[in-house]
């Protein structure tokens, strides 16, 4: 059988003559040109399944974390005019210091001794409102006086009127026998007359007769009198006891009109008061407003109102100041349709302006001069650039941020999303599709859904 490596049309014919033939013969070179594609495509193939990090870059700026150590305008609460400058631009103020005072441009504020002189107006009034309040104590003691005495009056009223009606009762009796009496006196009368005339009684028992007939006459006569009297007595203490009541009422009542009188004026005197009260309180701080003090440690930023004795009008800007002490955030802003790739939590590197960096965005951990953040907040609507605002703090498990990082500067953000192979990131790419925004527990619970 013929070898097949004999049989080769080069030791048949040579080469040398045939150009054509020599080109069709596989160089050294050549071979290793094949190779060398041959190894880069294995590597460009195992390249596709290395991991990417998906990701979203947007701009921002520094800012502060806590809003109350932002940067911040102060302005003036009165109406006045500029006095005189503490502070100047760039100076560092502690909280409390005065900034600027001013002076008041209202007539009604101009005396010296304004707060003296409300508080004298305070004093007065308290006193006519204690005066009032104790005479309101009189005149209820005065009413809890008259009704005693109404008591004990209508009482003593009532033991006369008893006593009245029972001597009304006594005398009755007496007149009752004072005419019983009477008709045995007639009856005796006439039998002493019967036997004067039948001569068996003297004129003398006769007379003597007649004259104790007259005496039971005037014992009727008295009697019917006391009894008379009497009852005007009873009338009388009737009389008595109703006008106790109503002398008692009226009384009682110019009492109560009184009281209530001094009770009105008492109120009176007391609003007063507290209405002066409270425009002294309005005088104390408004004099502690015609001194402007920094409200927290800062710097001064910008002097808005210059000069000495320009006029300011109540809530006009005076200086900015940017507290020193915080906790520094970036304020990122993303498109609607990238904000269900965001929650708080999630990790963002920043590129400071002035801090250089070499960026991998697919590869995070090989970038170098980049910064870690972790997301805090995330508005709940649209600004005016239809964008949504993302607040990033700093990563604390990461690299501090510089420390003469300020605010304002500007900051390029970029959020880093799940892990995908490189084919899969092409792909996407390629076909438009959106990032993956699964979070890994959602995976894995699709994937035990699945199961």
């Amino acid at each position: 059988m013929l070898n097949i490596s004999e049989n080769k049309i080069k030791d048949r014919r040579p080469f040398e003559q045939s150009e054509s033939l020599k080109m069709t013969l596989a160089s050294e070179q050549k071979k290793r040109r094949v190779r060398i594609l041959f190894v880069s495509c294995c590597i460009l193939f195992l390249m596709l399944f290395l991991p990417w990090t998906q990701y979203i870059r947007s701009q921002g700026y520094v800012t502060m974390l806590q809003p109350q150590h932002r940067a911040q305008t102060i302005h003036s609460v009165i109406a006045g005019r500029i006095d005189k400058w503490y502070v100047n631009e760039g100076a560092f103020v502690s909280k409390g210091d005065t900034i600027v005072s001013i002076t008041e441009v209202k007539d009604e504020y101009f005396d010296s001794l304004l707060l003296p002189r409300t508080q004298l107006q305070v004093d007065a009034k308290n006193l006519s409102a204690l005066s009032y309040k104790e005479k309101v104590k009189a005149l209820d003691s005065q009413i809890a006086a008259l009704k005693r005495n109404n008591i004990l009056r209508k009482e003593q009223a009532r033991n006369k009127l008893q006593m009245a009606e029972l001597q009304v009762q006594s005398d009755s009796i007496r007149f009752e026998q004072a005419k019983v009496n009477y008709e045995i006196g007639i009856k005796q009368l006439g039998r002493a007359e019967k036997l004067y005339e039948e001569g068996l009684r003297s004129l003398t028992d006769l007379e003597t007769r007649r004259l104790k007939f007259q005496e039971v006459q005037a014992s009727v006569i008295g009697a019917e009198n006391g009894l008379l009297s009497s009852k005007n007595s009873f009338v009388s203490a009737q009389l008595e006891l109703d006008a106790i009541d109503n002398d008692f009422k009226d009384k009682l009542a110019k009492a109560e009109s009184d009281m209530y009188t001094a009770q009105s004026s008492q109120y009176d005197a007391e609003g007063s008061a507290s209405k002066l009260e409270n425009q002294y309180s309005n005088y104390e701080a408004r004099t502690g407003f015609r001194h402007i003090l920094a409200p927290q440690d800062g710097y001064i930023a910008e002097a808005i109102q210059v000069g000495l004795g320009e006029t300011i009008k109540e809530g006009d800007q005076i200086v900015n100041i940017v507290p020193s002490n915080g906790e520094l955030a970036v304020e990122m802003y993303i498109s609607p349709v990238d904000l269900p790739l965001m929650e708080v939590g999630k990790k963002v590197r920043f590129i400071f302006d002035g801090w250089p960096a070499i960026v991998f965005s697919g590869w995070p951990k090989l970038s170098n001069g980049t910064f870690g953040g972790v997301i805090v907040a995330i508005d709940q609507f649209a600004g005016k650039s239809n964008q949504f605002r993302v607040l990033v703090a700093e990563d604390p498990e990461e690299a501090a941020w510089p420390e003469v990082l300020r605010v304002g500067s500007g900051a390029d953000g970029i959020a880093l999303l799940n892990d995908v192979p490189v084919w899969y990131e092409i792909w996407r790419q390629l076909n438009g599709f959106p990032a993956d925004y699964y979070t890994r527990i959602q995976k894995e619970d699709i994937a035990k859904s699945k199961k």
